[in-house]
């Protein structure tokens, strides 16, 4: 269990600071950036969480989908701010760039992106106001609900040799890309440095 307090911070924060990140050094793919924003529990338990939202079902592209607050890079714009900036946009949750703890490996998507997945630290949520042009809820995830045996699955498809990941929430999965940064996440947490941008994404999400 990870609690969501000092020493847990400067835990973690060290191990994202000293993370060797594999970046995507191709030209081929858009940037992208998605925040992991750790939060405290919704649940009173204390305990350390993150927010993931489900995407609107206004949007043109992916919408109802899970995913983690984030969008394509503007002109210029370092990965760091991009991920501040969409947190902002879909949540209205400002943080200063000292709450930025790393940054993981990228992962690249079949749809054209490479997606940079920025992890920071949000000690109070009340600011939390989601855009519902955007997004349709968030939700609390704890760290240790992803940490348990049962909460990670992989399955083949005809259409790849590479493994198909899942997240099991609950009753609900999530699939990659979202899926992959999770498991990312949740390898670190548990001092593990784990690949995941040979995991595939289900045929649905190629487009």
């Amino acid at each position: 269990m990870s609690r969501f307090d000092d020493d847990f911070r400067r835990r973690f924060g060290e191990r994202c600071r000293t993370f060797p990140r594999i970046a995507y050094e191709g030209e081929d793919l858009k940037r992208a950036a998605v925040a992991i924003t750790l939060v405290e529990a919704d649940d009173g338990s204390g305990e350390a969480a993150f927010l993931l939202t489900r995407r609107s079902a206004e949007l043109r592209a992916h919408a109802g989908q899970w995913a983690l607050p984030g969008g394509r890079c503007d002109p210029g714009e370092t990965l760091e701010e991009a991920a501040l900036r969409e947190l902002e946009e879909e949540l209205g949750l400002k943080l200063p760039p000292e709450n930025i703890l790393g940054v993981l490996d990228d992962y690249p998507t079949r749809s054209g992106y490479a997606i940079s997945p920025v992890v920071a630290w949000l000690g109070d949520v009340s600011a939390l106001n989601p855009n519902p042009h955007e997004v349709a809820s968030v939700h609390c995830i704890r760290l240790d609900q992803i940490a348990r045996e049962d909460a990670i699955g992989f399955e083949t498809i005809p259409e790849s040799p590479r493994p198909v990941i899942r997240v099991y929430i609950g009753e609900q999965y999530i699939h990659a890309p979202t899926a992959a940064l999770v498991y990312q996440l949740r390898e670190l947490v548990a001092g593990r440095i784990t690949r995941v941008a040979d995991l595939e994404q289900p045929v649905f999400a190629w487009r």
